[in-house]
């Protein structure tokens, strides 16, 4: 059967199809929607981990116990289970072991614009990268049959667009499943990563990498198409399809496995065209290696290692350096003059919107962190000024504090943010006597990749109940002597405790709880309206940053500036502008029908 599927349903499907038996990973965009997808297979047992050192963990363990695994996750994050994944190159596997990264071409939704395929050199396993949906979901199938073969982790590395363009599929069977694990294997000298046992392991490592080059030039999926001869394409993923565009009468060879390289299939290809371009996005990846061939290749000296390598990119490049005629046709995509710019905004309702517009007014120092509060950064707020990685502010905050600045520092970190790896900095804050006030933004999700459960939520991505870890008892027993718990809704509460946590003495939290309005219980709120006779034009609840007040065609008299309004189709009813407007001219559309501004 053919179906239509996005790249992360069809790695959901390959999943299932490859017979692998426990899945996790951390929620992060483009990688999300491949555990989300799973939960549809019943056969497959996937959660959300604390976050992707640990999920990589547990896939190990559930590899060595005979289950098939694998572990998802966005481009940032194999830096975090990177610890993890080369010890199990080491050790090896009795079940597969399959790896995918979502990288982030252009940086969409991502601090940088890192090139995982290192990861493979670095960690000497294998690579394989997907050109489409049907790709992703075969070369899931793929890995784990590569994984078993060759006792190895394998990592399959999709970008933005295989993650989230959608393509037809075919579909097939899941194998027979497999009985019940035996006992856990007591290979000490295999399983045991000591420096004892690792240093044996080694040669096995480097024996394994030229077997698996040897496997890569017969891997069906590295082929030459043979086109015109004066010109060859060296090239893989979804920029393959973009160059074929471009390109459509040239000589490919595509590579599927990008680590290691098949260099005979390579040479082959070379000696068959009269030139020969090597297309990839971010690094030059491919071209290095094959240049150390002694092979003479142009990449990089024609397409830049920044940002996505588009059609109209390549197409520009391509006719700008002679390689294809000159269309006289526009490449790109532009937006018309009239149209203004628009900033990413917190949404209506939003409960981290009072913890900006205090510290804003407050003009405190902020080390931020991952997360959608990192709009914080952006005007009107302007009150988060550094954001690193996950996890980062509060050990930032701590060497902010040690410095001795004239101004108490602050940051903030999210609720699933403060577990994936807030908690060892905060400790290390306690222990080492740091000095600021870490707000937690508790709104009760994984919010800005789709929201996802985490441990403190009180059901799991399964959907099946489960215990909730309290915040605030967690932090009290880390040894914080100071933690307040607030309302994150209730503007004055919030002052007060921010006002108090920051003449603190010592390390202190602040536990900001407002449920993201996405996630929140079902019921009505009245909107707010604007009564435009007492509104004196002031501002200051455009300083809330939110989406649904907007300027009014009512002018004030004396200063001239237009008095604000409120659309009700946007007001989520959370009251913040009501208590920062000081002539109380904004209330709720029941109290005061008929005068809207």
């Amino acid at each position: 059967m053919k179906v239509l599927l996005s790249g992360n349903e069809a790695i959901a499907r390959g999943a299932y199809e490859a017979g692998i038996q426990i899945a996790a990973g951390y929620p992060g965009t483009p990688s999300s929607e491949i555990l989300e997808n799973i939960t549809q297979y019943k056969e497959i047992y996937s959660e959300w981990s604390v976050n992707e050192k640990v999920a990589m963990d547990m896939a190990a363990g559930a590899a060595y116990s005979g289950r098939r695994a694998m572990v998802t996750t966005k481009q940032v994050g194999v830096n975090v289970l990177s610890d993890s994944l080369f010890y199990t190159v080491y050790t090896g596997l009795e079940a597969g072991l399959v790896v995918v990264t979502a990288d982030d071409p252009g940086m969409f939704s991502s601090q940088n614009e890192q090139d995982n395929r290192h990861y493979a050199k670095l960690g000497k396993f294998p690579l394989l990268e997907p050109a489409d949906s049907q790709e992703c979901k075969d070369f899931v199938i793929q890995g784990i049959a590569i994984s078993e073969k060759f006792d190895v982790p394998v990592m399959v590395r999709t970008t933005m667009r295989t993650s989230h363009s959608k393509s037809v599929v075919i579909l097939g069977e899941r194998p027979p499943e497999k009985g019940g694990v035996g006992p856990f294997p007591r290979n000490m000298e295999k399983y045991n990563c000591m420096c004892l046992y690792a240093k044996k392991r080694h040669p096995v490592v480097e024996q394994r990498l030229l077997n698996l080059a040897k496997f890569a030039e017969t891997f069906s999926w590295n082929r030459i198409e043979w086109g015109d001869r004066k010109l060859g394409i060296i090239s893989c993923g979804v920029v393959l399809e973009y160059a074929k565009e471009v390109f459509p009468q040239a000589s490919f060879l595509k590579l599927g496995m990008t680590y290691p390289l098949p260099e005979n299939l390579i040479r082959e290809f070379a000696r068959g065209v009269e030139r020969i371009l090597v297309i990839e996005e971010l690094d030059p990846f491919l071209e290095e290696q094959i240049k150390a061939m002694g092979i003479a290749v142009v990449g990089k000296e024609f397409f830049p290692p920044c940002d996505e390598l588009l059609p109209q990119t390549i197409r520009r490049i391509a006719a700008e350096k002679g390689l294809i005629p000159e269309t006289g046709k526009k490449t790109g995509v532009s937006s018309p003059a009239s149209l203004p710019n628009r900033s990413p905004v917190l949404c209506p309702g939003c409960p981290h919107r009072t913890s900006f517009y205090l510290l804003n007014k407050m003009k405190l120092p902020v080390a931020g962190d991952i997360g959608c509060y990192n709009l914080g950064t952006l005007p009107p707020f302007s009150a988060q000024h550094t954001m690193g990685s996950m996890g980062a502010s509060i050990g930032v905050l701590h060497g902010m504090g040690k410095s001795g600045p004239p101004e108490h520092p602050v940051c903030t970190i999210g609720d699933s943010t403060f577990f994936h790896a807030g908690i060892p900095p905060l400790l290390n804050m306690v222990h080492n006597k740091g000095i600021g006030t870490v707000i937690i933004l508790d709104n009760r999700t994984t919010a800005m990749t789709g929201h996802q459960d985490h441990p403190g939520i009180d059901k799991t991505l399964l959907g099946e109940p489960t215990k909730r870890v309290d915040i605030y008892g967690l932090v009290k027993a880390m040894g914080v002597e100071k933690v307040l718990q607030v309302n994150a809704f209730d503007v004055g509460a919030m002052e007060k405790a921010l006002k108090e946590c920051t003449t603190f003495k010592g390390t202190s939290v602040l536990i900001a709880e407002g449920e993201c309005v996405f996630v929140a219980p079902t019921h009505a709120r009245a909107a707010y309206e604007v009564d435009v006779d007492l509104c004196t034009a002031c501002g200051l609840c455009a300083k809330l940053g939110c989406p649904a007040i907007v300027k009014a065609e009512a002018v004030h008299p004396k200063n001239k500036r237009n008095k604000s309004g409120i659309n009700p189709v946007l007001c989520n009813g959370c009251e913040v502008c009501a208590q920062v407007c000081p002539t109380g001219a904004i209330r709720k559309i029941a109290e005061n029908p008929g005068q809207q501004g």
